[in-house]
Order: structure tokens, then C-alpha cells, then sequence
């Protein structure tokens, strides 16, 4: 199987007249990026633009929310022990540290809980909810996890543990008994948006928290602001890769705003470990800077470090934490590359035409194995999972492409499996050595009856074709209303074709990538092409590419630039 298999490019049809004439108040590009994001009316695209959250998004409308501020509250004027139990990741930690710190401020006794990924694993544990009882916790309040958790939702209550869930993965037919469930996906939810991340969860109920304190004259309550808090949400969102619609993007573009300006000394000192500029902090900025670092912890140790970081406001500790993080942040890339190459030679050895490719070996690090997958599935385009195998459990971590949706597929293993979750994209799974041969011949059997009829090539999609001289300042300007981009809301991509390649040259460590300056007769551009250096020397004069339009700025100096996605010899 060859890696890079040719990329599909797929240009997105001319908007129809009666489109055309709805969105006449904006510029004709932004008027075809609009239609093309699903946005056909004047009102509709306003609301995009300006970030605006959907109508009604009070917390108090979604399940499950108003029975867990009444036993939050209830526990914060009976002076009781209250844990946050979160994941490990960005998402996790960031939820934790957000009700850790919003709780402690409204006075209650507080701690927040991380499991730690390598001695407890995913998610709820008995053995952690035993530890919190004895040590005179009553109430536990999970962020970012325990929607799938039955087996510990009912040894909590026999301990006499009070647990209210909050989770935004996917919940199974049967759900945990708790006091109160606060999932957006659940059957019979009616909240207008259900894909906030963990920490877009715990935003809102501290937002419904802080209201019941309010209105019971509680004064603490008068001193804390909500939004204080948005800096965390679009740190976690945006790692977690929620998909940047609706809700989730008016809560990432205001977060933005505050970690431009941060009040936080963990952020401060995060942003100053990746070598970032806090006024041009994006939502790119979190998911390739400051979200790989959070996570780094957790995967190589405890994401304690991660959780302290965000909760400290001392300059030493701040300065310190963060340099950790950036430290494991660089030992986790070194280990991802060699997981990574060890995968690939072992599963292309095994099956090498195989439509889901599979690797599992007691050497890899549980931590990374997510990453390594993910490698695998963009440079082969075929679903990845990639496990550590332990004595008696093989922990496996799946990466998928949009053809494939990972965690149905594990749902029809799931008589094999000891507990698996995930979404469409990404899973998890834990399953016992002696059922691993038939869990991997089954998942192949799927991905054979999914699979087999497609033509299976990356596809990237542009907004349309223009002409370089197209390519202004007042349009880049344009394309920055289209922000927060990411996840379900792409940054704008650009066709041109026939476009003359004056210079060309490789940069980077490894001669991996290609800087190039190019021509339509009318307009230069200089452009980046990531990871496309070996295109070097093989380019024709003529070439067409897909492309997104940037500000780059280098050594101080801003300039525009094209970052191409890929280049074809001129059609």
C-alpha cells in the first residue's frame, strides 16, 4: 500500500443566483464561503459571523443540569468534601481545573481528581472512588467522563458516594445510574446544541451554579464572572477538537479574547514555553502550541502537572510547571516517531493491503499510541489502531477517516471488548489477550464491508477557484470573520491553476519541506508547502494547487503567503 495515496480535490459548486442575492450585503468570496458553510440567508450568516449562540442555550434547559446545581449547592452550604473526577487530557484537565477553582471560590471543600492513565486507566475507577470515600469525599462530580461507566456508577452509590456524571461521549443504550446526568447526547435531550466538550459542560453548569448562588444572596457569587472561565473553555474545546459550530465557536471566540489577555500565570507561562505571541494566540495557535503541551503530561505521566498549571498563580511554579510540559512535550514527539515507524513496518509486514491497518506490541507507550495511529491514518488514509499489549490486557487507540465510523464498529465488537468509547473519528478499548486475533479479524471483516467499494483517497475540499491577483489584504481581512476555524468549520482553501513557479527551495531540519515563489502574470506570492520537500527538483514550470490564504509573520516582519495543501502539474 502506498503512503500519500493522491489526494481527491473536490471544488465546491458556484452558488445559485437566489443564494447569491440573500447574501448581496457581503463581498462575492464571502458570500460563497457562507453558502458554502451552510449559511444561505442574511440572518443565518450574521449569526455565524458575529459568533452568536444558538437560542436556548441556558444551562438550565439540558438534563440533568438543574439536580446537579441543587446537590452541588446543597453541598457547599453543608461544608461536604466534593471531588471533580476528570480525564487526563486537555479536555479533562481543563474541565477540572475550571469547577476546582469556580467551586473553591464559592467556598466549598474541594479537590480536583485525575486518574492516572498508566496505574488507573480511562475513566471512572472503584478503586479511586473507594480512595475519595474513605478520605471523606461525598459527593463526586465528573468532568469529560463516566457516561458509559454502569459497573462504577453503581459500586459508587453502595458506598454511599452521591455521583453526578457530566460527559459528552457518546452514551450507550443503557446509562449510569447517577443522581443527575448531564450529557447533551442523551435520549430525549432537548438543548440545541449537543456537541460542547467536557469543558464546554462544565462551563455551563458553573454558569447555572453561579445563578443559584446569585439568587440565594450568597456574596462570594457577586465577586466571581462567568466568563472569567472562557479562557479554559477554548483551551479544551479546541484540543479536544470539538467541531467548531454553533455554540462551541461563540464560547472559543470569546475564550480567545481572554487568553490574548491572560490572567491566568499557567497560561501566561504556557503560551511563553511554545514560544507564542499572546495577541495572535488563534484556535491553531491551542491545537498545534499550547494543547499539545497540556496534553504531554498525561501521556507520559500524571496530568497532575497539567491541572497544577492551571490552577497556580505563582510566577515560579507557573514558569516551572510549563517548562516541564514543554520538556515532555518533546519527549512525547520522539516517542510518537518511533511507535510510529514501528507500526507501520509491523502492520504493512502482516497485511499490507489490509483496509484497517493494526499494530499492538508491549513496547509501545499507552500514552502515545492515540498519536501514532493518527500518523498511520493520515499517511495511508485507512483506519489506524495502534495498542499497547500488556500481560493480561491489550489497550488499543483508534484513528479513522470519515468513510469509516470507528466507534460503531467497536460497538459491534463490543461482546469482545472489557469497555470501549469514543466518537467517529477516534476510540478507545480495552480487550483481553484472548480475544484480540478475533477482535482484529472482525474489525478488518467491517472495515472490508464498509470499505471495500470506495475509493479510498484523501479529499480536500476548497471554497473555489480564483486568480492569485485575487489574493488581497481586504480579503484576508474577510477571511478572519470566518474565525475560530477548525474542526467542522474550515479555514477558507483556494484553487488556482496554471500558476508559474518562478523559484523553489527545500527548508526545514530534514529538507522536508518546499518554499516556493510563484506567478499568474499579474501577482508573486511566496508559499509554504509542509512536508511536500520532496517535491523538490520534480516540479513542472506549470502547476495548479489548493491552498490557504495567511498572514505569515517571520523575524518580526508580516507578510501574505499561500500554505499549500497540494500541488498538481497544470491541468
Amino acid at each position: 500500500m502506498p503512503p500519500n495515496p493522491t489526494k481527491h480535490w473536490i471544488i465546491e459548486p458556484v452558488l445559485p443566483p437566489e443564494a447569491d442575492q440573500a447574501l448581496v450585503r457581503f463581498s462575492p468570496i464571502l458570500r460563497q464561503l457562507l453558502y458554502n458553510r451552510g449559511y444561505k440567508t442574511d440572518q443565518a450568516a450574521r449569526q455565524y459571523l458575529e459568533a452568536q449562540p444558538p437560542a436556548g442555550s441556558d444551562p438550565l434547559n439540558m438534563l440533568g443540569v438543574p439536580e446537579a446545581v441543587e446537590r452541588i449547592w446543597q453541598a457547599i452550604q453543608k461544608e461536604e468534601q466534593i471531588a471533580i473526577y476528570g480525564d487526563y487530557d486537555a479536555d479533562g484537565v481543563t474541565a477540572t481545573a475550571l469547577l476546582a477553582d469556580l467551586l473553591k471560590k464559592l467556598g466549598a471543600q474541594v479537590q480536583g481528581y485525575i486518574p492516572n492513565r498508566f496505574d488507573e486507566g480511562y475513566g471512572l475507577n472503584t478503586e479511586a472512588l473507594d480512595a475519595l470515600q474513605a478520605g471523606g469525599t461525598s459527593l463526586v462530580v465528573t468532568v469529560d467522563c463516566g457516561i458509559r461507566s454502569m459497573d462504577e456508577a453503581e459500586h459508587a452509590r453502595r458506598i454511599g458516594l452521591d455521583l453526578i456524571i457530566t460527559d459528552h461521549h457518546h452514551p450507550l443504550n443503557e446509562l449510569p445510574q447517577a443522581l443527575a446526568l448531564v450529557n447533551p447526547k442523551q435520549l430525549g435531550e432537548t438543548y440545541p446544541f449537543e456537541n460542547l466538550a467536557g469543558v464546554g459542560l462544565a462551563y455551563k453548569l458553573g454558569c447555572a451554579l453561579l445563578e443559584k448562588a446569585r439568587s440565594a444572596g450568597y456574596a462570594p457569587a457577586e465577586q466571581i464572572e462567568a466568563e472569567e472561565y472562557l479562557d479554559l473553555v477554548a483551551l479544551g474545546t479546541v484540543s479536544d477538537q470539538a467541531p467548531l459550530v454553533s455554540e462551541n465557536r461563540s464560547l472559543v471566540r470569546q475564550g480567545l479574547e481572554y487568553i490574548r489577555r491572560p490572567r491566568r500565570q499557567g497560561i501566561l507561562s504556557l503560551i511563553g514555553a511554545a514560544q507564542l505571541n499572546p495577541l495572535q494566540i488563534t484556535a491553531d495557535s491551542i491545537g498545534f502550541g499550547l494543547g499539545p503541551r497540556l496534553n504531554a503530561a498525561g501521556r507520559l505521566d500524571s496530568a497532575l502537572a497539567a491541572l497544577n498549571l492551571l490552577l497556580t498563580q505563582d510566577l515560579a511554579e507557573a514558569a516551572s510547571l510549563a517548562q516541564l510540559l514543554d520538556n515532555q512535550n518533546r519527549e512525547r514527539q520522539q516517542i510518537t516517531r518511533e511507535i510510529q515507524a514501528h507500526a507501520e513496518q509491523l502492520t504493512l509486514a502482516e497485511e499490507p493491503d489490509a483496509l484497517l491497518l493494526f499494530s499492538a506490541h508491549e513496547s509501545y507507550n499507552p500514552g502515545v499510541i492515540g498519536l501514532a495511529a493518527s500518523r498511520l491514518m493520515e499517511q495511508y488514509y485507512r483506519p489506524s489502531i495502534v495498542a499497547y499489549h500488556g500481560p493480561e490486557l491489550t489497550r488499543g487507540s483508534c484513528r479513522s477517516i470519515p468513510e469509516f465510523h470507528i466507534t460503531k464498529a467497536l460497538d459491534e465488537c463490543a461482546d469482545l471488548l472489557v469497555r470501549h468509547g469514543g466518537h467517529s473519528a477516534a476510540a478507545g478499548f480495552t480487550v483481553r489477550n484472548e480475544h484480540l486475533s478475533e477482535l482484529v479479524e472482525r474489525l478488518r471483516f467491517i472495515a472490508q464491508r464498509e470499505l471495500g467499494n470506495m475509493d479510498l483517497r484523501p479529499k480536500l475540499h476548497a471554497d473555489a477557484q480564483v486568480n492569485l491577483a485575487e489574493l488581497t489584504p481586504e480579503l484576508l481581512k474577510e477571511l478572519g470573520r470566518l474565525q475560530p476555524t477548525g474542526q467542522s468549520n474550515p479555514a477558507a482553501r483556494f484553487v488556482s491553476r496554471g500558476v508559474r513557479v518562478l523559484r523553489s527551495r527545500t527548508v526545514g531540519k530534514d529538507s522536508s519541506h518546499l518554499k516556493l515563489t510563484m506567478t499568474d502574470g499579474i501577482i508573486t506570492y511566496d508559499a509554504i508547502a509542509f512536508r511536500q520537500g520532496h517535491l523538490y527538483g520534480n516540479l513542472p514550470q506549470y502547476i495548479d494547487l489548493i491552498y490557504n490564504f495567511e498572514r505569515n509573520e517571520y523575524n518580526g516582519i508580516a507578510s501574505l503567503q499561500l500554505n499549500v495543501q497540494d500541488i498538481h502539474p497544470r491541468s
